[in-house]
């Protein structure tokens, strides 16, 4: 079994999965069995020990007993999504009662699996929880070569610096990155950041687009946000063809 204070790194290729499970017979079985499946395996037998560690290690799932001895899987799943852990979560119990089921998903669980349980199926619920996690994670962070937005926090780095924008500049950035590499217009940006046609006369969209290369290209970066003439602006990578 896992020692629970080591937070080595993780082998390569796998996710890592955090087990938290009071029985030792069971906790045994979840390191074996997923291992065996090629993920990488983090096991605690109570819910401090398992929420330090999820906390120190970020995991990519935690497989969550309900009945712990110092406090429950819920308590547990409660403060990790306080935490912002965001990490899918399996809930273990011995008790199969549409209540327990419905307390568990309140709590922040993602899905329920009640014990003794098949090991495929656990496994399937592990692999397909971590298949949805990794599709949510693609549309909450957006990327252009090393320009990367969160769209949860609302946050953009650039070469792995934070890029300070206002929120107008934010909605044009998100607006451009989701549009990256196609050429939109300035009356598309103005209706889908400003809601609102663009005025004839009006060149805001000009200004800003000058404010954020000025952030962008700080430090003498290379350009990302270029100009395509009689049509607007596109965003791409440095080596992304011309449009």
């Amino acid at each position: 079994m896992n020692d629970p204070s080591d937070p080595s790194p993780r082998q390569d290729g796998g996710a890592l999965v955090l087990a938290i499970e009071d029985e030792a017979q069971i906790l045994d079985l979840l390191e074996r069995l997923l291992r065996a499946e090629g993920f990488d395996v983090r096991g605690a037998s109570d819910g401090t020990t398992g929420l330090h560690l999820a906390l120190d290690l970020s995991p990519d799932l935690v497989v969550l007993d309900i009945g712990l001895p110092d406090r429950s899987g819920l308590e547990v799943a409660v403060e990790l999504r306080r935490r912002a852990i965001r990490a899918p979560i399996l809930m273990l119990t011995a008790r199969g009662s549409v209540d327990d089921k419905v307390s568990g998903l309140d709590a922040g669980a993602d899905d329920y699996l009640a014990k003794p349980f098949d090991a495929g199926e656990l496994v399937a619920r592990v692999r397909a929880l971590l298949r949805r996690a990794a599709i949510r994670e693609s549309e909450l962070r957006l990327a252009v070569d090393d320009l990367e937005l969160d769209t949860v926090a609302r946050t953009v780095t650039r070469g792995g610096a934070p890029v300070a924008l206002t929120q107008t500049e934010y909605a044009l950035l998100e607006y451009l990155t989701r549009n990256a590499g196609r050429a939109v217009s300035r009356d598309m940006i103005a209706s889908h950041v400003w809601k609102q046609p663009l005025e004839p006369e009006s060149n805001i969209v000009d200004v800003y687009i000058t404010y954020l290369r000025k952030k962008l290209e700080e430090g003498g970066r290379a350009r990302l946000l270029h100009t395509v003439r009689g049509v607007g602006y596109v965003l791409r990578g440095p080596d992304g063809p011309p449009s």
